[in-house]
């Protein structure tokens, strides 16, 4: 897969926006930086869609910006020009399909049948956008059409929600979710730039939705690990289970027989994506550990430790 579209994953939503004066640019892409969401695809709709891809790209050098609805291969040539990193198109055009491929420009042409799909093959996709994606069957469909064309990944976009944005990204075969509610017209052209960080720092919460798994104390030896986990089950009613290098009381607290990463113990916090939960924290500038990232057998990270501690506690995010 391509490095670009390899980013879109790690970020998962990608902002659908349409700007109507060149002016908004840079107010909207910190607002969405700020919020979490280093990304967006600038429609095509209107005149201003060059201009603002320029200005996003140029006072924004890390934020990955395509360009949306690109219909022709003279958009593509004034879109790249701009500075757009990659081209989504409503549908599949193979003369449009064939010359960013020709040239090394990652496009997501949109599909919403097998045939669609089978075209997207031949010309040497292995990414599709799925449009309109709840009008056309929503993530049902998607599953439908995924399971012939095993090596086909999806980017729905229509339709997508806080509401469905999690249960669209936890099937494997959707690589990012494409989406407007936290970009609306109204308000970038009411200039409503606060709001909409709030609202891209909401999608990215119920993205990713951390939350308090167990936290782990760090215990001398495993005689004192069964004796704090017994404390825990007499007053509390927290079972006391002995496994090979801990102890756990109930399912929330976790006692070490020998000291761990922490100088007091760890806090686990949970997320539904911890690949995109570590791609997240980096770009707010909270280091993981990558020698520290532990893999299930389909190659998902399923934990990773932070660099910093925090109130004496490592931290490390692991799937929910």
């Amino acid at each position: 897969m391509n490095d670009v579209l390899k980013q879109i994953q790690k970020i998962g939503i990608v902002p659908v926006v349409v700007l109507n004066d060149a002016k908004d640019a840079a107010p909207l892409a910190k607002a969405l930086c700020e919020g979490g969401l280093p990304c967006a695809e600038v429609t095509f709709r209107t005149a201003a869609a060059a201009e603002s891809i320029q200005i996003m790209t140029t006072e924004f050098p890390d934020m990955l910006v395509g360009a949306g609805t690109v219909l022709t291969i003279e958009q593509v040539d004034k879109a790249v020009a701009a500075g757009a990193k990659f081209i989504v198109s409503p549908g599949l055009n193979p003369k449009v399909v064939k010359y960013c491929v020709d040239k090394g420009i990652p496009i997501t042409p949109g599909t919403s049948n097998p045939s669609d799909i089978e075209q997207a093959l031949e010309l040497g996709l292995d990414v599709v956008k799925f449009f309109p994606a709840e009008a056309a069957g929503g993530l049902a469909m998607i599953k439908a059409m995924a399971a012939p064309y095993t090596t086909m990944k999806f980017m729905p976009t229509g339709g997508i929600n806080a509401g469905n944005l999690c249960e669209y990204l936890s099937f494997p075969k959707i690589l990012a979710c494409g989406g407007s509610w936290m970009v609306s017209g109204k308000l970038i052209d009411a200039g409503e730039f606060d709001q909409i960080r709030e609202l891209t720092r909401e999608a990215v919460k119920t993205m990713l939705g951390f939350e308090l798994v167990h936290v782990g104390i760090n215990c001398d030896n495993e005689q004192e690990a069964i004796s704090t986990a017994a404390a825990f089950e007499d007053i509390f009613g927290f079972t006391k289970k002995v496994g090979n290098s801990s102890v756990f009381a109930g399912s929330f607290v976790e006692c070490m027989k020998t000291p761990y990463l922490g100088a007091k113990g760890h806090i686990a916090v949970g997320t539904n994506f911890v690949d995109r939960a570590a791609y997240y924290l980096d770009s707010i500038g909270v280091k993981t550990i990558a020698d520290s990232a532990k893999y299930d057998a389909n190659g998902n990270m399923v934990s990773i430790y932070l660099e910093q501690e925090i109130g004496g506690f490592a931290v490390h995010i692991v799937k929910k």
